[in-house]
């Protein structure tokens, strides 16, 4: 056997060799296509089926909210007292509650309700928690001690006792939620930015800036907030479901909107009421804010993901 291998080794010359001509147009095949930190984060992004399927699902919830109410010929306020806690039907479709009103413009009308307080609390916070984190991380020292001392005061004051000193003060209403929501909800996101600026600050590009002769504010704003995109929508996303939660509990509790403006915490206080009689009267309300949570969270979770891969890991 040796032997016979032998043998066949010594046939094997250079002449039995040929090199292989490079071929610039066909390497150029094989490589994959470059892309940016953005177009990967999409690529990932869109390839989670189930962050896609939340990010789905935000649309055609906010489709509806916005323009079911458009095409149906009932009025979220109307009465109608000959069909009073109807079940589902043709005609109605999520039923009636206890005067009548039609459910499903009612269930789309809380959705603008909670949609708006959502994206106006989170935005709120993005605003505030940016200035606010940004200085936080970029000066760092006796002024960041003290400005991170305010914020844990803050964070400590129970959050019902601040809605209630403002009621008070102001009517239940939606600007009371977002206004007790906005005076403690900013410092979430304000701490994210705090440690991402600690993080960034000490990096080439903003030294170099520095040393060009670029003001803090400009460092903060033009380099280092847009490095740290990241984590903030990320925390944005996460914030939405948060502030919708928040305005429901409220309502629930009758220290959110009033009567006869339809939110979901309303209605489902409504509803519950008459549960084990008229399921369909807390059923739907509930439904759907547990359906518009989950799409933001996993939306969320997906964002992070592709953000930053190595979470997966």
């Amino acid at each position: 056997m040796q032997q016979e291998i032998q043998a066949n080794v010594s046939g094997v010359g250079p002449e039995r060799f040929e090199p292989l001509k490079r071929n610039s147009a066909g390497s150029e095949k094989v490589v994959r296509k470059s892309r940016t930190a953005w177009q990967d984060i999409r690529h990932r992004l869109t390839t989670n089926k189930l962050a896609m399927f939340g990010l789905i699902l935000m649309v055609v919830i906010a489709l509806f909210a916005i323009f079911a109410p458009l095409f149906s010929h009932y009025n979220y306020f109307a009465n109608d007292l000959d069909n009073v806690s109807a079940a589902p039907s043709f005609t109605h479709w999520f039923g009636t509650d206890d005067l009548g009103r039609d459910m499903y413009v009612r269930t789309w009308k809380g959705a603008q309700v909670s949609l708006f307080v959502g994206l106006v609390a989170a935005l709120i916070d993005l605003v505030i928690g940016i200035v606010y984190g940004g200085i936080m991380g970029y000066f760092g020292g006796k002024v960041d001690e003290i400005m991170n001392r305010f914020a844990e005061i803050l964070y400590a004051i129970p959050y019902l006792l601040v809605v209630i000193l403002l009621l008070v003060i102001m009517p239940p209403s939606l600007t009371t939620i977002i206004v007790a929501m906005s005076i403690t909800g900013w410092i979430n996101m304000a701490w994210i930015v705090r440690g991402e600026i600690m993080r960034l600050k000490n990096q080439e590009y903003a030294l170099a800036s520095k040393a060009l002769g670029a003001g803090s504010m400009r460092i903060i704003f033009r380099h280092l907030i847009p490095n740290a995109m990241g984590p903030i929508l990320v925390t944005l996303t996460l914030t939405v479901p948060s502030a919708m939660f928040t305005e429901a509990f409220l309502s629930f509790l009758g220290l959110g909107v009033q009567s006869p403006v339809a939110s979901w915490g309303t209605m489902i206080n409504d509803g519950v009421k008459a549960m084990t009689v008229y399921p369909w009267r807390v059923l739907f309300p509930a439904l759907f804010l547990s359906l518009t949570m989950f799409a933001f969270n996993v939306f969320g979770d997906g964002l992070r993901d592709a953000f930053d891969p190595k979470l997966k890991q």
